[in-house]
């Protein structure tokens, strides 16, 4: 085959993809206006001279909506209304038990799982030195009263000088100080529990010699439970005080009852990421330090139509639907805000009880009349030209 007639043929070929193109693409009309070949949409859907004139006959010369089109409803759903997020558990109050001095630990006054309350003794320490220093000012104390009262004696009769007084009473204080250093000293060979709370595994057994550093027992509170867990950026909203339910992960089916108790405040730059901290009882002692929930909370959310995938169209200025307005097609531009499996939420001027076209698409113009499916289709309007004429009258 020559050149001149391959060109010729690709041409045609051409000439006829754009012809179908225009015929049943939806939106070419509106594609084609911009360039000044809108009429060429409009002239494929044009019926034919021979065609109009048997649908007139067969109808009465008026022309009704052409093909079936199927629609659907236009719902409202609600999006960024629920936060789940992973969290893990912690005591209310957590307390590492030391000593304040270093010395060799003589008894251990608890047992790992005792409950114990604040101010209570649970080790001692060896103190025979700090009993002896607490004897030796309680002596020193006595003493220096014992001097005190005979110089006040003897300044009641002229016998002693006010500096002599003084100086007296400045050794008794001085004593007094002595006696209560001494017996701080001996108070701290005692190992008292901070807080309430119930004792874990004792790392130390009596005998061993410990230091300032070392960990005697660890206390916890865990009368509640503080999960801490972190939430995107955009519900850094979230207040203090704020109801949410916590579920235990190794206990499922187990839901708790809390509140937001602590809220960061700032957002992590690496994850964009807000840590915030739930409160939540502890009854029954059933909740351990450490456990992970799963932790729920409700918010009002965003509302927004939401409309058949299959509705969705593009053209050159963006996304539309084809609405149905009083049995006619109008199309509405819309923004995508999020694609689900079985619908599509968008911003557009649509509200619950709408209708769009979902199926048969091809068949939407701008103001077209529309023969929806399940539907009784639109009567056309009757041509006087062919009401048939009224019998004459008289003989």
């Amino acid at each position: 085959m020559s050149l001149w007639r391959q060109s010729l043929l690709s041409l045609v070929i051409i000439a006829a993809g754009f012809g179908l193109w225009a015929r049943f693409y939806p939106g070419a009309g509106e594609i084609l206006a911009p360039a000044g070949l809108g009429w060429l949409a409009a002239a494929s859907t044009a019926p034919g001279a021979g065609d109009g004139q048997s649908r007139g006959q067969g109808n009465g010369g008026g022309r009704g909506p052409q093909g079936v089109v199927v629609v659907s409803p236009v719902i409202e759903q609600t999006i960024n209304d629920r936060l789940s997020a992973i969290g893990s558990g912690r005591a209310a109050r957590s307390v590492e038990v030391r000593p304040f001095e270093s010395g060799r630990m003589t008894a251990i006054l608890v047992n790992s799982g005792a409950s114990v309350k604040r101010g209570e003794i649970i080790a001692k320490l060896d103190s025979e030195a700090e009993e002896i220093a607490a004897e030796r000012a309680g002596i020193a104390l006595k003493d220096a009263e014992a001097r005190l009262k005979r110089t006040r004696q003897l300044r009641q009769s002229n016998a002693a000088s006010d500096v002599q007084v003084t100086d007296a009473e400045l050794a008794a204080d001085n004593a007094r100080l002595a006696l209560r250093e001494a017996r701080l000293a001996l108070s701290r060979r005692s190992v008292e529990s901070p807080i309430d709370g119930i004792v874990g595994i004792l790392p130390i057994t009596a005998g061993n010699y410990v230091t300032s550093s070392s960990v005697i027992a660890t206390v916890e509170d865990r009368s509640e439970i503080l999960v801490d867990f972190w939430i995107p950026e955009r519900f850094a909203g979230i207040s203090v005080g704020a109801p949410l339910t916590a579920e235990s992960v190794a206990r499922p089916g187990e839901v708790y009852s809390g509140e937001v108790s602590a809220v960061d405040n700032r957002v992590e730059t690496e994850s964009r990421t807000l840590q915030v901290q739930a409160s939540i009882r502890n009854a029954g002692d059933r909740l351990r330090p450490g456990m992970s929930f799963q932790v729920e909370m409700q918010f009002p959310g965003d509302k927004y139509a939401a409309v058949n995938p299959l509705a969705v169209q593009w053209g050159p200025d963006g996304a539309f639907v084809w609405a149905v307005r009083d049995g006619k097609a109008k199309r509405e531009l819309v923004r995508i805000i999020q694609r689900n499996t079985t619908s599509v939420l968008v911003e557009a001027n649509l509200k619950p009880g709408d209708e769009v076209i979902s199926e048969g698409l091809h068949l939407a113009r701008e103001g077209a009349q529309l023969n929806i499916a399940g539907r009784q289709a639109p009567k056309p309007a009757a041509d006087a030209a062919s009401k048939p004429a009224a019998a004459p009258s008289g003989s």
